[in-house]
């Protein structure tokens, strides 16, 4: 068999597994759906100042629960399923299989990759269709770019958490108890101008708000351009090769107990 049809195969059963757990549908799919119908319901579409200018609050919104959806989808799913699998000694049996531990990797990068797409297409279309986003066709370019970068990363950085979860029921905790409180810091929840200087400063280090401000170019009508944001790309490739370093030495397919 091809290494692409290798691929394939692994990518099918990756999306069947992920499909059939409740836990892993409701928190990356379901959930950000619903904090996006919260959110613009309780702050109604009152305009917002984003980068010096005033926009929308559901251009605002939709960007930033897009941002999240990313995140659940690439670093917060995969740090967990791949901490649980190990846990388990289910990467041990697949390491000692004639599959290549490479084909096991890209079956979970691409089932993560077209999550995320899913994502974008689903949030883009509910704020198109209930709350009036538009997204300009000459920012798509933009928005496609940051989406595979923003997952590539993303996905780095997941795998890369897992050395530091010990076990199957601390990885929800350390994961969401790392992730959270970017959330905040990075103006996903809470317009940046309201933030306080401090947690800006924070924000600016991590990869979630550089995620979301190329995000937010995309979606903002006022953007000039095809919304590239170069600085912001190279922050998130920059924490990616810094993750997928980090995976490459201390990545396990053995329990810890072991």
């Amino acid at each position: 068999m091809s290494a692409a049809r290798l691929v394939w195969h692994q990518y099918r059963y990756d999306q069947r597994t992920f499909w059939r757990e409740p836990a892993a549908v409701f928190f990356t799919v379901a959930l950000p759906l619903i904090f996006l119908f919260i959110f613009v319901s309780i702050f109604g579409n009152e305009p917002i100042e984003a980068g010096g200018k005033e926009i929308a609050g559901a251009t605002y919104y939709v960007p930033g629960i897009l941002a999240l959806a990313i995140v659940s989808a690439t670093t917060v799913n995969l740090a967990i399923t791949m901490t649980s699998l190990r846990e388990r000694g289910t990467l041990k049996r697949v390491r000692s299989t004639p599959l290549p531990p490479w084909v096991f990797m890209a079956g979970r990068l691409l089932t993560a990759l077209a999550v995320s797409v899913l994502m974008v297409v689903l949030v883009t279309l509910i704020g198109r269709l209930v709350y009036g986003v538009g997204l300009p066709a000459r920012t798509l370019p933009g928005l496609v770019l940051t989406v595979f970068v923003g997952t590539a990363a993303c996905c780095c950085l997941g795998f890369a958490l897992t050395a530091i979860i010990p076990s199957e029921n601390a990885a929800p905790a350390v994961t969401n108890a790392l992730v959270l409180p970017l959330y905040f810091f990075s103006g996903i929840f809470i317009p940046n101008e309201d933030i306080p200087r401090g947690m800006q400063i924070v924000g600016d280090v991590f990869p979630v708000k550089h995620l979301f401000q190329a995000l937010l170019a995309a979606f903002n009508p006022l953007t000039k351009g095809t919304a590239i944001e170069g600085v912001h790309l190279l922050v998130l490739a920059g924490w990616g090769l810094a993750g997928l370093l980090v995976a490459t030495r201390t990545f396990r397919w053995s329990p810890h107990s072991s």
